[in-house]
């Protein structure tokens, strides 16, 4: 896809993989909410990710669902272009699409870190390649890492792995950008109150991990949308090539 300039009347437009659901979800919103026109990502779940696009559409944006496996680069392709074919083109590429599975190092099958790194770390670069592909000038990449590659929490081991290639990814991929007017920056969320990370918790771990932030709380889609959001506009523009942790102040 060749790159080229977005007209002054035209929207801004925005990739959200992983756009279905929690954090991508209220990602893809919150954009819409600032003016853009979103391309909601998804793997699997059409109803959701449909969903996802008529919330954004009841509130006078416009976006559209579109199935890819962001780990096939032909299918990543793909939703570029439909971005490119729907809107006019790429101004923000929001990368949320992630799987985890928690185990001891010990025990963790091998089959699912594959599939965890599938995903994880050959999706983030494959979203990436196609993002500095096409990606329009003032532009931005926004990644996403998690708190827990600094925290070293037990079980985490092979997911911390992978997000810490995220955060490897990102930063080279800034540097790489240069002369584009293009930033690339990771998020990396704390504790953060999704399906994903719910899943599999009793309630006496969801309470200990929430009361770890000075803020005593766990974080929200919304929470991390926001930054997001500051990243993706003219505002957070001269952040670039960094990490944001965003988690209520755990270190």
């Amino acid at each position: 896809m060749s790159i080229e300039a977005r007209t002054p009347s035209a929207p801004r437009v925005a990739v959200v993989t992983g756009g279905s659901r929690g954090i991508g979800r209220a990602t893809a919103a919150r954009l819409a909410a600032d003016g853009f026109a979103v391309v909601i990502g998804y793997a699997g779940n059409r109803d959701l990710a449909e969903a996802a696009a008529r919330e954004v559409t009841a509130a006078g944006g416009r976006a559209v669902a579109v199935r890819a496996d962001i780990a096939d680069e032909e299918q990543a392709a793909a939703l570029f272009e439909a971005a490119a074919t729907e809107f006019g083109g790429v101004d923000v590429v929001v990368h949320a699409a992630g799987r985890m599975y928690l185990a001891p190092i010990t025990e963790l099958d091998l089959a699912e870190l594959d599939a965890m790194h599938r995903t994880n770390i050959r999706g983030t670069f494959v979203v990436a390649r196609e993002a500095a592909r096409t990606l329009r000038r003032g532009g931005a990449f926004v990644g996403f890492s998690s708190s827990v590659v600094s925290l070293a929490f037990p079980s985490y081991g092979a997911y911390s792995a992978s997000k810490g290639a995220v955060e490897a990814l990102t930063l080279v991929l800034a540097r790489e950008l240069r002369g584009r007017d293009v930033t690339a920056n990771t998020v990396a969320p704390g504790p953060t109150a999704t399906d994903l990370f719910l899943d599999g918790k009793d309630e006496e771990t969801v309470a200990r991990l929430a009361a770890q932030p000075p803020l005593e709380r766990l974080g929200t889609p919304a929470d991390i949308a926001e930054v997001v959001a500051f990243l993706a506009s003219p505002a957070g523009h001269w952040v670039n090539g960094q990490v944001v942790r965003a988690n209520g102040g755990i270190v």
